[in-house]
């Protein structure tokens, strides 16, 4: 039996099919958002300039202007290379990247002597150094967008990735502290005036072999050996790579004296396992896991010392850091007073006093742009975050094939949980770490990293919401996919 035939479009019609029609909603959508979110950025700009100058320039809307460019060359490589890519993506990115730059700008004027404050130029200083990282970062981005044309071909470079990324992770360990170490974290490459964190491309390599290597084993790794109350857990054959990606961990831990990066990666393995299986159980084999050897770590550091010293002293700093607040707890009880003061409205941008905050460009920025912004701006900002983690998780829940969704979930929760290491420290929460706030501290490979980020997030979410068949009747996902359904063609032949 054969259905009615629906006529085939014309040539006239062709161009305004619902794909098409969809895909420019979208980018239009996108468009918006990102100029409402410029717009945000020159008004925080000239809020900054009215309360540090007591006057508004007529040059305040340069640096937003140029970050608006920049975006919009982003902006129009996405409706070339990803047309159906997630439209919420980039505007809140710009909108978190702005709001970094015009802080450091913020900084740089409070450095700057009053008669160098009003002809400060857009690329002087740390903000002007961010504005250039910015045009790198997303020109890297669009670059990679245009390279990978279909996320399952990464799958290809599984086990490269993963070694790339386990040598990223160690060449820190093994450098001399002269150059590898700053604030007793050993997570730098420091050479002459340049310097890089290649741990923060590692995450990106290792994700990516996370994936591949859970969709091999995902069936072997959900079988279930015993019920209790009412989980099941893995076989006990099972665990291996756990324990590995574990010692690992450790050795982070350890070697680079830093607990937000090992919490990072063995986070980030154990939500994707947990993503591949969907076994509740794996979640608690890794939270005891982490707690137990940081709880070791902690014994260790104050028994015998050594390689623990440094995580056993962050954790006395979070335990009280009021007990010596001028010298080691110093920086976290300057960035609780910094929220304290803000209080629930800030004092307004430019409003505050940053520069009595340690490495407020670093580390404490979410404490310094506290305290102008307060409790309710600050809120804002963790909603954008949580927007941006939201969409990326959509994405790995529309798109087709498994190593995309295994990808893509990796990539949104390993974002979040940066953020929460990074706030967590802060708020004192748990012990402070050597993270970066993603889109807002001050530093190029922080910033590359995450830009990357987003960009395999958009490449994952195009080929999530792309119609089945595009114009002509061809068929619109990337090759290689699922067959293509009988039900979205003109007719169906139906055979019993």
């Amino acid at each position: 039996m054969t259905a009615p035939a629906t006529p085939a479009p014309s040539p006239a019609t062709v161009g305004e099919q619902p794909g098409v029609r969809l895909a420019r909603s979208r980018r239009n959508a996108e468009l918006s958002l990102l100029l409402l979110a410029m717009v945000l950025v020159a008004a925080y700009g000239a809020m900054v300039e009215a309360n540090v100058l007591d006057t508004v320039t007529a040059d305040f809307w340069m640096p937003a202007a140029a970050l608006t460019a920049v975006f919009l060359g982003l902006h129009l490589a996405i409706r070339f290379l990803a047309p159906f890519a997630d439209p919420a993506l980039l505007p809140a990115v710009a909108l978190l990247n702005g709001i970094g730059v015009g802080f450091l700008r913020r900084l740089d004027l409070a450095k700057a002597t009053p008669a160098e404050r009003e002809d400060l130029a857009i690329f002087a200083g740390t903000g002007g150094r961010q504005l250039a990282w910015t045009l790198a970062s997303v020109i890297l981005a669009a670059g990679l967008l245009a390279l990978i044309r279909d996320h399952r071909s990464v799958s290809r470079y599984a086990y490269t990735l993963g070694l790339a990324g386990i040598v990223l992770v160690m060449i820190p360990a093994v450098l001399p502290r002269s150059i590898s170490e700053i604030n007793g974290a050993k997570l730098w490459i420091r050479i002459g005036g340049f310097s890089i964190q290649p741990g923060e491309f590692a995450k990106l390599a290792l994700l990516a072999f996370f994936a591949y290597y859970l969709v091999r084993k995902r069936e072997v790794l959900s079988l279930a050996s015993r019920r209790f109350l009412g989980i099941d857990f893995p076989r006990g054959r099972d665990l291996g790579p756990v324990v590995v990606v574990w010692l690992i961990s450790l050795l982070v831990l350890v070697f680079e004296k830093d607990l937000g990066t090992s919490l990072l990666y063995f986070g980030m393995f154990v939500v994707t396992l947990y993503i591949a299986t969907e076994r509740v159980s794996w979640l608690l084999i890794g939270l005891v896991l982490f707690f137990g050897g940081a709880y070791l770590a902690y014994v260790l550091g104050e028994t015998v010392g050594g390689p623990f010293a440094n995580f056993y002293l962050r954790a006395q700093i979070w335990l009280d850091p009021f007990a010596d607040p001028y010298e080691d707890g110093y920086q976290l009880v300057q960035g609780l007073l910094a929220l304290g003061t803000g209080g629930l409205f800030g004092a307004g941008p430019g409003g505050g006093q940053p520069l009595k905050l340690p490495e407020v460009q670093n580390d404490f920025i979410f404490a310094g742009i506290g305290e102008e912004i307060g409790l309710f701006g600050l809120s804002a900002l963790l909603v954008v975050y949580l927007l941006i983690v939201e969409r990326g998780l959509r994405a790995a829940l529309a798109v087709r094939d498994s190593f995309g969704k295994l990808l893509a979930g990796g990539l949104a929760f390993t974002l979040g949980l940066q953020v929460f290491v990074i706030v967590g420290g802060i708020s004192k929460l748990i012990p402070l770490t050597g993270q970066t706030t993603p889109f807002l501290s001050a530093g190029g490979s922080s910033l590359m990293a995450n830009w990357l980020l987003i960009a395999v997030l958009l490449r994952v979410s195009d080929a999530a919401r792309r119609p089945v068949t595009g114009v002509g009747g061809k068929a619109a996902r990337p090759s290689g996919g699922p067959p293509e359904q009988l039900h979205g063609a003109p007719t169906e032949v139906i055979r019993p």
